[in-house]
């Protein structure tokens, strides 16, 4: 079961990006996921007439490593760790560890 899944809103706390906020969209691999409007390159871009893409300088975003994102904890309004409780009914839930509520999703 993974701490960051598709869907989560999380802070990034190391990087250039370092305070932003955003929605992870994608995991890539086990350890890289991509957040909207965070870890944003610029790539210069051919044409290609027979696609219908212009040319030019687009953004896009790029993955971004695990180890520099926290789960935003709405609560307290910062990122904050992710544990894990097993309920009365067997089923595995992620936690806060700052207040021990559920995470939502």
């Amino acid at each position: 079961m993974d701490k960051i899944r598709k869907g989560d809103e999380v802070v990034v706390i190391a990087g250039r990006d370092k305070g932003k906020r955003g929605t992870v969209s994608l995991r890539v691999d086990p350890t890289h996921l991509m957040v909207d409007g965070v870890n944003l390159v610029k790539k210069h871009q051919k044409p290609n007439p027979m696609k219908g893409v212009t040319g030019g300088v687009i953004e896009k975003s790029m993955p971004i490593d695990q180890s520099n994102l926290m789960l935003f904890n709405p609560a307290t309004g910062k990122g904050d760790r992710v544990g894990f409780r097993i309920l009365e009914d067997g089923t595995k839930v992620r936690v806060f560890k700052s207040n021990g509520e559920q995470v939502r999703g």
